[in-house]
This record gives structure tokens, C-alpha cells and sequence, in this order.
């Protein structure tokens, strides 16, 4: 059995703004850094031995700070770079709202079913999670991945076991919930949940 935090970087401007981000390349904002401080004192004495995340900010800086406080190695691996939303990236969720109002209420309704023009499906981005957390699995102890929505949700579908679900339409952290602890999980269960498999629905499609 093992222990894993999942925890969801401080925020963007563009989480402030309601903006898209996926997988862009953003930094903390003056709010995002206070909740970083926030994130090390919640997590305590949560025992863990490494962090990790991806190359790309806020999750970047936000593993940093942390491994640096709780002097702990940081790993980064390509496989935990947030989801890729296309021509999605940048909007306004009311602009995706107000251009693609069919897709929109899909996305609103069941996210992992939608794939964004040019961007990601679902079952991809649960395929390299997968990949990802393979080796901290089988090393059984007890570690965090910093991820920002909605990949920090499939990270803990994967960790659970179960089929994977994405929380949508979305911009930065789900209301308080920064960390989550996934206490005493079998690893050898963990990654093994049913897949979504390839039923997403192209924009294009979705309008008709």
C-alpha cells in the first residue's frame, strides 16, 4: 500500500480572469505565490519523498517551493504537462460559451467525451499519466505530483484505479481544493482503470 498527494499549483492570471491555459507556459501571480505558502503549511507533516511535476509553470514553481521547504528531490517528467486544449487555449470560457454553445453545454456535461480543435483527447492525456506515474508506483513510497486542472484529476483517477473523468469547463484550482491526499492505495491497482476510450467529440462534429 502507498500514500500520494496530488496538489494543484497556485494560480495564473489567467485562472483570475477565467481563461483557458491548458498547456501554456504561465507564472505565478501575487495571489498564486500566497497560496503556494498556503500549500506548505497545509501540508505539514504529510509524509512524502518526492515531488513531481512538469517542466511548465505554475506547477513548475509551485513543486520547487515545496521540495525546497521540505528539502525533497524534485523529478519533472514530460508525461505530467497539463492538458493540451488547442485553439481553446487563451479564450475566455464565456467566449467558448458564446462561439460553440452545442459543445459547450457537452463539455459542461461530460468534458472527458469533448476534444477541443487541435488539441488533446482525454484518453491521451490519461494514457501519459499512466506512463508517468509507473515508476513512482512501483517504488511504493509515499510521494506528490503538482498538476493543474484538469490533469491533477486525472492523475487521482489513476492513482484510485478508476476510469478516468475530467472536471470541465475549468480555469485553475476547483474552489479550496488544492491538496489531496489518496491514503493507502494499492499500487499495484493504481493506473489500471477502465479507459474512457477514443468516444470524444470533435468541435467540428458537436455543432451539427
Amino acid at each position: 500500500m502507498a500514500t500520494a498527494a496530488v496538489i494543484r499549483p497556485g494560480e495564473t492570471d489567467f485562472d483570475t480572469q477565467s481563461r483557458i491555459q491548458g498547456s501554456l507556459d504561465l507564472p505565478l501571480n501575487e495571489a498564486g505565490s500566497r497560496q503556494v505558502q498556503e500549500i506548505i503549511e497545509q501540508l505539514g507533516n504529510t509524509p512524502l519523498e518526492v515531488i513531481y511535476t512538469s517542466a511548465t509553470e505554475p506547477a513548475r514553481s509551485t513543486a520547487k517551493q515545496i521540495a525546497d521547504h521540505f528539502g525533497l528531490p524534485l523529478r519533472t517528467l514530460d508525461d505530467l504537462e497539463n492538458l493540451d486544449h488547442g485553439l481553446w487555449q487563451g479564450m475566455l470560457v464565456k467566449d467558448i460559451r458564446r462561439k460553440h454553445p452545442r459543445v459547450f453545454k457537452q463539455w459542461r456535461e461530460s468534458p472527458e467525451a469533448v476534444c477541443p480543435p487541435k488539441g488533446e483527447t482525454c484518453p491521451e492525456a490519461h494514457a501519459r499519466v499512466q506512463r508517468a506515474l509507473r515508476k513512482p508506483l512501483r517504488k511504493q513510497k509515499p510521494f506528490a505530483v503538482v498538476a493543474p486542472e484538469p490533469l491533477a484529476t486525472l492523475v487521482a483517477s489513476v492513482l484510485r484505479g478508476e476510469a478516468p473523468r475530467l472536471p470541465g469547463p475549468i480555469c485553475g484550482c476547483r474552489g479550496d481544493l488544492r491538496i489531496e491526499v489518496i491514503s493507502q492505495f494499492d499500487s499495484k491497482q493504481a493506473g489500471a482503470g477502465r479507459s474512457s476510450g477514443d468516444d470524444r467529440i470533435p468541435v467540428d462534429a458537436a455543432e451539427h
